[in-house]
């Protein structure tokens, strides 16, 4: 064994897992004297809030709704919202929906006092504060985004997503309560499920692994290997929704001290050109990553092939092998569209997209195996 590198993990300072929980919010932010909450959520999932702030308004907190995100969020939303929060005198903020929701609302929170402006904080630890208590509920079990330290949005200039990432976007509170996720259409459960699989995946197999993590990881990859499928033919089965959430809270709790590789900065291009959404553009390019990775570390990838379920083959490249195409093959029973040809894309797009993908730096160091621009656009030229 051999010394693992210093890891640091910011958690959120409350989590309520289970059946009903979103409701304890009103008690959890009345204890904390909050008067007026800014609740950010999206035309979708607006019906969901309901109960939330009946609860709300019954410990005489106000309750003002922002829904008007109609995709993933872009800078101009957050610059929307942030006037409407501060209109209605916010002292608390909730974001209920998708990761998209819950990323504008971290942002709201943290930089409602105006001592920064946006401009400032995209990249890692520039965020200096966050001054709003902050919960967030997610209605989706993909981006774990109710316990991560990171907020992502869309650059319409440069036609690329950018995040902000910083302790002090961790929640004060996560309530993961499955009934919220019942709702869930079966090509937002597929396409979020296998997003959260690609958390975990791109978490263990990662040059800045840590055993602390890996637990996460791999209890995340065995959860949606044995429930995403059940939540996708039976939306009301709150078993397999509530297995899918805490899967989705583990790759979340990866993200921080791990965060993810080559496959989201291979997506990131996707969303910000193509606006595909972030879950797809994930599941498409996952299993092509992960055979151009696999040299880097076959035993690595054999533990999350065990994971996964497959049987045990003669070595680890070929347990490996098989947990990869199996990837492939359960994206392809839950209705994962199969390449970006039929998601718009042509490969006159695969140099412009290759290049965009060279900025993720961020990411791209932590892949296990060094990503050429050359080999992005063979990635993407066997995605098609």
């Amino acid at each position: 064994m051999t010394l693992n590198a210093p890891v640091t993990i910011h958690n959120v300072g409350t989590v309520r897992i289970g059946k009903g929980v979103v409701i304890g919010c009103a008690d959890d932010f009345a204890t904390l004297g909050v008067k007026s909450v800014f609740l950010v959520t999206t035309p979708p999932t607006r019906g969901l809030c309901t109960p939330l702030i009946a609860a709300l308004e019954g410990r005489g907190i106000g309750v003002t709704v922002w829904d008007a995100l109609t995709g993933e969020p872009t800078i101009d939303n957050f610059h929307d919202a942030m006037a409407q929060a501060k209109a209605c005198g916010a002292d608390g903020v909730v974001g209920l929906g998708g990761g998209s929701a819950m990323d504008v609302a971290k942002l709201v929170a943290a930089l409602i006092d105006g001592r920064q402006q946006l401009k400032e904080t995209i990249g890692v630890d520039l965020l200096t504060s966050r001054s709003l208590p902050l919960a967030c509920v997610p209605t989706t079990a993909g981006t774990g985004s109710e316990v991560t330290p990171i907020a992502i949005l869309g650059d319409e200039d440069e036609e690329l997503k950018k995040g902000v990432v910083s302790k002090y976007l961790v929640p004060d509170f996560a309530y993961l309560d499955p009934e919220l996720t019942v709702s869930m259409p079966r090509a937002v459960t597929a396409s979020t499920g296998i997003d959260a699989l690609t958390h975990c995946i791109e978490a263990f197999a990662n040059k800045f692994a840590h055993p602390v993590v890996d637990i996460f990881a791999l209890e995340g990859i065995r959860l949606i290997a044995g429930h995403i499928e059940r939540a996708c033919v039976d939306g009301t089965d709150l078993v397999a929704r509530e297995a899918m959430l805490r899967a989705s809270y583990y790759g979340g709790m990866c993200l921080g001290p791990v965060n993810t590789a080559a496959v989201h900065a291979l997506a990131y291009p996707l969303g910000g050109e193509f606006h595909i959404p972030h879950g797809v553009a994930n599941s498409i390019l996952l299993p092509h990553v992960l055979r151009f990775n696999l040299e880097a570390a076959p035993a690595r990838y054999a533990e999350i092939g065990r994971a996964l379920g497959v049987a045990e083959g003669g070595s680890d490249e070929a347990t490996a092998r098989a947990g990869i195409e199996l990837v492939a093959e359960l994206s392809a029973r839950i209705g994962i569209p199969a390449g970006l040809t039929g998601m718009g894309i042509s490969a006159n797009s695969i140099p412009r997209m290759a290049f965009s993908a060279m900025k993720v730096t961020r990411l791209l160091e932590r892949n296990l195996r060094v990503m050429t621009e050359e080999d992005a656009a063979r990635i993407y030229e066997a995605a098609l």
